[in-house]
C-alpha cells in the first residue's frame, strides 16, 4: 500500500454503506471529502478520523480526482447532478464520477452524456453484498462504463470489494444489479413466507430451516433471513424494505422498457409494498417474516 499512489476521493452519501465504504477507505490511509444531506453518525465518525467535509458539490469537486455517489434512488442520483449548484455544473474536467447506488439505467446513460460533455468521466458501479462486508472490503462490485476508467479506478475498487467485475457499457451495472436484486429479494421474500408458513402450521422455523439448510436450496440470503427469524438479529442484511420495494419497482420498470413482463416480480414487489404501506419500509427486508406472520394470523382467523 506505501508504494501506491491514492487518489484524492470525494464522497455523497453516509448511510450504512457509504459510511461503511468510507471508514474502509479511512482505514487505508485515502484522503476523502465527504458531503450528505444532514450530519449524521457517518459525517460526523468520517470527520472525526480526518475526512474533510463540506456543504456543495462545488467544494467537493474541487478537492476530488474520482467522487462516488451512494445515494437511494435515480431521483436523488439526479438532484445531486442538476442545477447550478450540482455536480454537473461543478465537476472538474478529468474526474470520474461514479454512481454506487442502484438506479435507472436510462437515466445513468443521461446523466453520462451531459458529463461527457463537460470531459467527465461516468461510470455506474453498484454493490453486492452488505455493509459489513463494506468495512472489511469484501463487496461484489459490479461495474460499468469505458473499459480505460474501469482500469484507472479498478486499484480503489479492489481496496472496497472482494470481487470486481467490468460488466459492460454504462448502465450495464444497473441492468444487473436489478436483476441480481430482483432475484435476491425475492428469495428473502419467499424465505420469509416460509418462516411464517410454518408458524401458521406448526412447525418449529429451527426445524424448518434445519431441513431446507441441508439441500440445495441454502444460500447466503436465506441465512440472512434465518438470522432474524430464528436468532433475532433485527439487522441481518442491513437493507430496508423500502429500498427493495424501490429496486423491484425499477425492475419491472426495466422489463417494460424492454417489452416483457414478470408475474414472480410483480408478486414480490406488492408482498414489499403491503409492508410499506403499513409503515415498516424503514425495517430490514428479513422482517417480512413478521410482516407476513402478522398477515396471515389476521387472516387465517
Amino acid at each position: 500500500m506505501s508504494n501506491k499512489i491514492l487518489p484524492k476521493i470525494g464522497f455523497i452519501g453516509l448511510g450504512l454503506m457509504g459510511s461503511a465504504i468510507v471508514n474502509r477507505l479511512q482505514d487505508l490511509n485515502y484522503s476523502l471529502t465527504v458531503l450528505g444531506r444532514s450530519r449524521n453518525e457517518g459525517i460526523i465518525k468520517a470527520e472525526e478520523r480526518g475526512a474533510t467535509v463540506v456543504n456543495n458539490t462545488s467544494d467537493l469537486a474541487a478537492n476530488s480526482e474520482v467522487i462516488f455517489i451512494c445515494v437511494d434512488t435515480s431521483k436523488s442520483v439526479e438532484s445531486i447532478m442538476s442545477g447550478e449548484n450540482g455536480l454537473i455544473a461543478n465537476v472538474k474536467a478529468g474526474s470520474i464520477v461514479i454512481d454506487l447506488g442502484t438506479s435507472v439505467p436510462e437515466s445513468t446513460k443521461a446523466i453520462g452524456a451531459k458529463l461527457k460533455e463537460k470531459g467527465v468521466s461516468f461510470m455506474d458501479a453498484p454493490l453486492g453484498r452488505t455493509p459489513k462486508h463494506a468495512l472489511d472490503g469484501l463487496l461484489n462490485i459490479m461495474s460499468a462504463g469505458e473499459k480505460a476508467d474501469f482500469e484507472r479506478v479498478k486499484p480503489v475498487f479492489e481496496d472496497i470489494g472482494q470481487n470486481v467485475f467490468h460488466v459492460g457499457p454504462l448502465g450495464a451495472g444497473h441492468t444487473l444489479k436489478l436483476i441480481n436484486n430482483f432475484f435476491g429479494m425475492t428469495l428473502a421474500t419467499a424465505m420469509s413466507e416460509a418462516f411464517a408458513m410454518a408458524d401458521l402450521a406448526s412447525i418449529k422455523r429451527e426445524d424448518l430451516y434445519s431441513i431446507m439448510s441441508a439441500g440445495p436450496l441454502h444460500s447466503m440470503m436465506m441465512d440472512l433471513v434465518k438470522a432474524n427469524a430464528v436468532d433475532g438479529n433485527s439487522k441481518s442484511l442491513g437493507f430496508s424494505i423500502a429500498n427493495a420495494h424501490k429496486d423491484l419497482g425499477y425492475y419491472v420498470s426495466m422489463t417494460q422498457s424492454l417489452n416483457v413482463s414478470s408475474a414472480i416480480a410483480a408478486g414480490t414487489k406488492a408482498s414489499l409494498g403491503s409492508a410499506v404501506d403499513l409503515g415498516k419500509g424503514d425495517l430490514d427486508v428479513p422482517d417480512m417474516v413478521a410482516h407476513f406472520a402478522e398477515t396471515f394470523a389476521k387472516t387465517a382467523k
